[in-house]
């Protein structure tokens, strides 16, 4: 298995078991000697529901995601061209069609198990509505690997009711005029896109440097805390130690005491035998 397989393995799991799956996968792929893939399988996100449910469309209903993709294809050609009629006639079905898609995404997450709130429901109407819309974002959804919902602003000029709007026909050169600021916001998108990109990259590599801040801090914590406990046991040998000098001092303190008396006594009796002696000797000498 490579890396792609196991993405595609990764995000085609249940939604709680996503992250066991990656973690199981990325172990797999590093046994494989496959380093690299294995730090990027487990650098996936786990998607959020409304992503999760978007995920599921995208390998469940291929076919009429592409129906989707293709309408989204129209709007652009009608757009650029600023064709009012014709987009008139595509924005009902593209409603249609979204609606359509959305209730049997949310009937495909039921049959799995996963509930689908109001709020999931719009993130996920948004987010199919923004791979019509976007060529990136359609080609995001289709791989089937979203972490997150998406969202779009939508085509040209509309009003509240997503009609198009002061639409009016073009000259050729006001039409190529279009295509040029339609060229240029595709790739300012894009540039946001890879902006966001980076952005979560960072993001990533911050979350990875303060995962491991705090595994380094906990490493010197208990390094800390091993060394206060030897600290602490050599306190309690030398307080166990001083204790028993202590005693010793205090016994020999004693017998010193004991022998200076002993010693006193036998002076006093040397005395005593030294006078004895020279009494004994001056009778002797008279005699």
């Amino acid at each position: 298995m490579d890396f792609e397989e196991a993405a595609d393995t990764v995000y085609a799991a249940p939604a709680a078991d996503f992250i066991a799956t990656r973690n199981e996968l990325a172990k797999q792929l590093k046994a494989g000697g496959d380093a690299i893939g294995s730090t990027r399988l487990k650098a996936l996100r786990k998607p959020t529901v409304a992503a999760w449910i978007a995920n599921l469309v995208a390998r469940t209903l291929p076919d009429e995601l592409d129906d989707l993709l293709a309408l989204g294809d129209e709007f652009r050609e009608a757009t650029a061209d600023l064709d009012g009629e014709r987009l008139r006639d595509l924005t009902p079905k593209r409603h249609r069609l979204l609606d359509k898609l959305s209730k049997e995404a949310v009937r495909l997450a039921a049959d799995e198990g996963q509930k689908v709130s109001a709020d999931v429901a719009q993130k996920l109407r948004e987010t199919l509505d923004a791979a019509l819309v976007d060529p990136a974002a359609g080609d995001a959804v289709r791989e089937g690997r979203l972490s997150s919902a998406l969202r779009h602003v939508g085509f040209g000029v509309v009003d509240e009711n997503g009609e198009p709007s002061n639409v009016t026909p073009l000259t050729d050169e006001r039409r190529q005029a279009a295509r040029d600021r339609r060229k240029a916001q595709h790739a300012e998108e894009s540039a946001t896109v890879r902006t966001k990109q980076e952005a979560e990259e960072r993001e990533r590599e911050a979350e990875e440097r303060e995962a491991a801040a705090k595994a380094e801090a906990k490493k010197a914590f208990e390094e800390a805390v091993a060394t206060a406990q030897t600290a602490e046991a050599r306190v309690e040998d030398l307080d166990s130690q001083l204790d028993n000098a202590r005693e010793a001092l205090a016994e020999a303190q004693a017998l010193v005491h004991r022998l200076g008396g002993e010693l006193d006594e036998a002076r006093r009796e040397a005395r005593d035998a030294q006078k004895q002696s020279r009494e004994a000797r001056k009778r002797y000498n008279r005699l």
